[in-house]
């Protein structure tokens, strides 16, 4: 394994009466920290620890408080620094909501017993494939596990047919991935649920034999474009983002799609959730409502993120496959394991 040290790259609401009167879960309501008029209408404010991109929140963050006063203070940070953060804080979090890029960091929250119940207004919004069996959280939005290769030394026919072969001796050197990333780390977690603990396990000794290290799946992106390495393992939007700018970092880049119901087809959905600590439970739970109603898809649908738009019947940007022919394997998002995961990554030597 070579790793390479390059910079990071960086609905309208309808509260309903049941929702103002109502603290769903254990969630209390403190004096001064929110309100719940009889007209069900929301006040106060929330913090929400945020794991996906910070523009992309801000944007449902403005759109929100502009429908309902509510004023909403983010903390960043990645996946993992939130969901340990929570579970470390547990019953004294001072987060309202939590939002993340991929589904393994809700699990995690989920299985410390952290969550309250979401609303029936925001589970009937969005479909059960984007919700976990549990619906302890929901899914927001969603991105794609692609294959980025050099359209310049590789045609279609020499890609691989599953993500699976990676790991064969034919690739050797030739494909990037950024391990230490929670977006990697779900594409495990994926495979480990589709394949268990020995095929993932073997893979990612293959893996370590074949590929070369980088930071960041854009970073990873820039180095194919670059012609260090022929292909990179990474989520789709980056390529969609890059050619939505200049194309520079992408300009000699194509990206495959392994459909057929192959790990390298899943599909990470991003998750969100109430916390049972927030102070303020109904707002919190508007917030959540509103990001997957029709409003807070229509930001992913016209917005600059090229992620996915999975509910409300919003469709996703016109510029992206549709969801329907990624054929992407079902998985279920609450048996995604991050401490599995890593402690798989850990014995082959990624992390």
């Amino acid at each position: 394994m070579k790793i390479r040290n390059t910079a990071l790259a960086g609905i309208a609401l309808a509260a309903t009466a049941a929702l103002g009167l109502t603290a769903c879960g254990s969630g209390t309501t403190s004096p001064g920290s929110s309100s719940a008029a009889a007209d069900g209408k929301v006040s106060g404010e929330i913090t929400v620890y945020n794991a996906q991109h910070e523009s992309l929140t801000q944007e449902w963050v403005d759109a929100f408080t502009a429908e309902t006063g509510v004023k909403v203070t983010l903390r960043q940070g990645s996946d993992t620094e939130m969901s340990n953060q929570i579970v470390q804080e547990g019953q004294a979090s001072p987060a309202d909501v939590f939002l993340t890029e991929n589904s393994p960091a809700m699990a995690q929250v989920e299985n410390a017993g952290l969550f309250a119940d979401i609303d029936q207004a925001t589970i009937d919004q969005v479909p059960a494939g984007f919700r976990p069996s549990t619906d302890k959280w929901t899914g927001i939005a969603a991105r794609s596990t692609v294959l980025v290769y050099d359209k310049t030394k590789l045609t279609e026919d020499q890609l691989p047919k599953s993500m699976l072969d990676l790991a064969n001796p034919e690739w050797k050197g030739k494909w990037a991935a950024s391990p230490s990333g929670a977006d990697f780390q779900a594409i495990v977690s994926a495979l480990l649920e589709l394949k268990g603990e020995e095929a993932t396990a073997e893979w990612l000794k293959g893996m370590k034999e074949n590929f070369a290290a980088y930071k960041g799946n854009s970073t990873a992106m820039k180095a194919v474009n670059a012609g260090e390495v022929e292909a990179a393992l990474i989520y789709h939007y980056y390529y969609f983002g890059d050619q939505a700018k200049t194309g520079e970092n992408s300009k000699n880049v194509s990206q495959h799609y392994f459909k057929n119901q192959d790990p390298g087809a899943f599909v990470s959905v991003s998750g969100g959730g109430v916390l049972k600590s927030s102070k303020n439970a109904a707002a919190a739970q508007a917030f959540l409502t509103f990001i997957t109603g029709k409003k807070g898809q229509e930001v992913l649908q016209q917005g600059t993120s090229f992620e996915y738009a999975i509910a409300s019947d919003v469709p996703a940007n016109d510029k992206l496959v549709p969801l329907a022919d990624l054929q992407a394997p079902t998985v279920d998002p609450a048996k995604l394991n991050s401490a599995k995961v890593s402690e798989l990554m850990t014995a082959a030597g990624l992390l």
